[in-house]
């Protein structure tokens, strides 16, 4: 199957940042034709592609998501598009929640007319289990209800209804992709797995907020998969599918699972200011990944503890990356 990506053109938007990286040097590894979107900044940053062993056979591209004509430029003679970019700090959109609205639901917009305009084959969109708030119902399907518990996710969902009705209203070539909680190498420290590492690395003492939240966490070359099926299989159009591990983990069981790994015995401290709101914390996600299973014949090949292993390893060689006194939202 991922044969069929050798000489296509593909555009990912978000490619500097954390999965999208990963999946602009994979698709790099499989002899595309890469176009990377990056956010435009004054030091000429790509991000992770600065230091990608990969670079000088990528087309970077600077622009920013919530300018048309930037995405539009970017998008001239592609077959493919990944759209990634997104604000994704769950804290942070409660101090700047129109910021987000822009950014996730005006900038797939953008994404969606410009592929409209220019006859794009395939608009893989990314969502995340965020969408679905609290499980309801476990394991969680993509018939799930959707709530909105953070300025966040009410954004990512209406960037998901935008992609659904553009794809109902004009028949474009949609898939909307369900990441759960992707973790890996090169994550930020607003994450939950390198704060844990950082901090064990750091000393004994693991400053967290809400420790009996659950999450189904996956590691981040099993999402990679995922986004590369769904852009080859045609009956993916149309459909949202979960990518997701099917096994789920508190995050104090989380602390107490990493501490272990590392050999690091360890205290685990709740903090005020690391909490959500009450009625914000999503309390419980678990995936149900059956359709990726069976419409893309994805399961997730690297698990949760060899994908931790993984992940410690590269936070040790990158320690200078994360300040583990500060609490990054």
């Amino acid at each position: 199957m991922m044969k069929d990506f050798v000489g296509k053109t593909v555009l990912i938007t978000g490619a500097g940042g954390f999965i999208g990286s990963h999946l602009t040097e994979r698709l790099t590894e499989l002899n595309a034709r890469v176009r990377a979107m990056v956010h435009y900044n004054a030091l000429g940053s790509a991000g992770w592609l600065d230091a990608s062993p990969w670079r000088d056979k990528i087309e970077v591209v600077a622009g920013d998501i919530r300018d048309r004509d930037s995405v539009k430029t970017a998008m001239q003679g592609v077959e493919v598009v990944f759209h990634l970019a997104a604000l994704i700090a769950i804290p942070y959109s409660y101090r700047a929640p129109d910021s987000y609205v822009r950014t996730n639901v005006g900038g797939t917009l953008n994404v969606l007319q410009s592929a409209r305009e220019l006859g794009v084959k395939r608009i893989v969109h990314t969502s995340t289990s965020e969408v679905y708030g609290t499980a309801r119902l476990v394991p969680i399907d993509e018939a799930h209800p959707l709530q909105g518990q953070s300025p966040y996710s009410a954004s990512k969902i209406g960037a998901d209804k935008m992609a659904e009705a553009f794809h109902l209203s004009f028949g474009l070539p949609v898939v909307t992709v369900r990441p759960f909680n992707t973790f890996g190498p090169r994550q930020s420290a607003r994450a939950v797995i390198p704060t844990i590492i950082a901090q064990c690395l750091n000393g004994r003492t693991v400053r967290l907020g809400s420790l009996h939240p659950t999450r189904d966490l996956n590691y981040v070359s099993n999402t990679v998969d995922g986004f590369l099926r769904a852009a080859l299989v045609p009956a993916a159009i149309g459909r949202t599918i979960n990518l997701g591990s099917g096994r789920e983990i508190s995050i104090g069981d989380l602390a107490a699972l990493i501490g272990r790994l590392m050999d690091s015995p360890i205290s685990v401290v709740s903090e005020d200011e690391r909490i959500r709101p009450e009625n914000s914390e999503v309390e419980r996600l678990l995936a149900d990944n059956a359709l990726a299973a069976s419409l893309l014949k994805w399961q997730p090949a690297i698990g949760l503890e060899e994908g931790l292993r993984r992940t410690i390893e590269w936070v040790k060689a990158n320690r200078e990356k994360y300040r583990p006194d500060t609490y990054t939202i």
